[in-house]
């Protein structure tokens, strides 16, 4: 008899591979059952073959009709924008001027920084998402914050101190030896402890002096196992400036290159404008992209290339990129990438595009073996979702006649109400 602390019954739900290039990644069992030991996974699979492996006193959380899966991981996302949401600008730098900066002028105050990451950390749950990289601001004080509120709650999160020493406001920077040595205090402090992990986090090129992305590359050298996270490639006129900042560079993602910045678990937003020599590159260090649609649209920076990261075969994921994004729905999330990809004359299917927000994301973080699954010895995080959430939701539901329609239709018309349950580590979120 398995040691069983907690088991729930329902449709279970998870990828062994990419559907894009493997045989059979899926793992479907319409009427399935998930058991627990505490914070992991013990067993997954068909109700009618684990039902004789529970305790004869457990009782068994009925989820039948819904389905049971892990929990969506967010590969970029602002916290300290949470409050800039849906603000009206006519691009990316003006955006960043006339709203961002001036809100994360704020999260020097500790007090501040704590109570919007615990709203954040709520909105991310009530949609699903389990694990995140999250940017702070420049503030040591922003990230240590974002951290003390997940490590309470036992979350996988991501996070680092952003790295500004010019082309920002004044209250905004910091200097090279100043961001490298609170990123390094609060390596020390966070990365690993429980289930926090830290990300070297400049905000992008433009905003960092050569001594600054110089000595980035060294803290990435010395401490291998954290993550690097940053912007890159997202809107034409950044490109134009970055080239202009950094002569010696081939291409804007070069910059990040020379400074040795690109390896596994380095983590790049946007990349809409990379060239095939960029994207081959991303591929033979093992970085990762964070297709991030929403945003991409809302502030007009162009449409993802999925062809050119196929033919290369770079790792992809999914992000919100909230504030600039318009959702914490990685359901809305999965709607907008859909649409950016026909646009482009490219079919996403759903599959895909579940992948993406689950192990895709994880496996692009080097966390597969931790999250974004449902394999026995995994974290326990996972989440429920009801096919009939809404009257228009259930009517589609009803008439598909595949997995594949059912979750495409999820994409399509799901939002937050669409998640009936989220469990962080075992204990139930939302």
């Amino acid at each position: 008899m398995m040691n069983v602390t907690q088991a729930f019954r329902g449709s279970i739900l998870y990828f062994t591979g990419d559907p894009l290039h493997d045989h059979q990644p899926v793992i479907w069992h319409e009427d399935g059952l998930l058991l627990l030991n505490g914070e992991l996974i013990v067993a997954s699979g068909a109700y009618a073959d684990l039902r004789d492996k529970l305790p004869e006193d457990l009782c068994v959380t009925d989820y039948s009709g819904k389905i049971i899966m892990p929990g969506f991981v967010d590969t970029h996302v602002h916290y300290p924008q949470t409050d800039i949401i849906a603000s009206p600008a006519e691009g990316l730098l003006p955006w960043l001027e006339t709203y961002t900066f001036p809100a994360e002028s704020q999260f020097g105050d500790h007090d501040y920084a704590q109570e919007v990451a615990s709203f954040f950390l709520d909105e991310l749950l009530k949609n699903g998402t389990t694990t995140a990289m999250v940017y702070s601001t420049v503030h040591k004080t922003s990230a240590d914050a974002f951290f003390g509120i997940s490590h309470q709650r036992n979350l996988r999160m991501v996070t680092g101190k952003v790295l500004m020493d010019r082309n920002c406001p004044e209250y905004l920077q910091d200097t090279a030896e100043s961001g490298a040595r609170d990123s390094e205090d609060l390596i020390r402090k966070w990365h690993g402890r429980g289930r926090q992990l830290y990300a070297l986090t400049p905000r992008f090129a433009p905003c960092s002096t050569n001594e600054q992305l110089g000595l980035t590359g060294e803290l990435a050298r010395q401490y291998p196992d954290t993550f690097i996270q940053t912007h890159v490639a997202e809107n034409q006129d950044e490109c134009v400036w970055a080239r202009s900042l950094f002569p010696s560079a081939r291409s804007y993602l070069d910059i990040y290159d020379q400074f040795g910045l690109m390896r596994e678990r380095a983590m790049y937003a946007h990349c809409i404008w990379l060239d095939e020599t960029d994207t081959r590159r991303m591929a033979e260090t093992g970085s990762a992209i964070s297709v991030c649609p929403t945003s991409n649209l809302f502030l007009g920076s162009g449409l993802f290339n999925f062809r050119g990261a196929e033919q290369h075969q770079v790792q992809l994921s999914m992000a919100t990129d909230v504030g600039g994004g318009t959702s914490f729905s990685m359901l809305q999330t999965m709607n907008e990438m859909h649409k950016v990809a026909r646009m482009g004359g490219y079919h996403l299917n759903a599959l895909r595009m579940f992948y993406y927000a689950t192990m895709g994301g994880a496996k692009a973080m080097r966390l597969d073996h931790q999250i974004g699954t449902l394999q026995a010895g995994t974290e326990a995080d996972f989440i429920v979702l009801n096919p009939k959430a809404t009257p228009l939701l259930s009517r589609r539901t009803e008439n598909a006649d595949s997995l594949e329609e059912v979750l495409f239709a999820l994409a399509m018309l799901g939002d937050d109400r669409t998640i009936e349950a989220t469990y962080a580590a075992g204990i139930r979120q939302k």
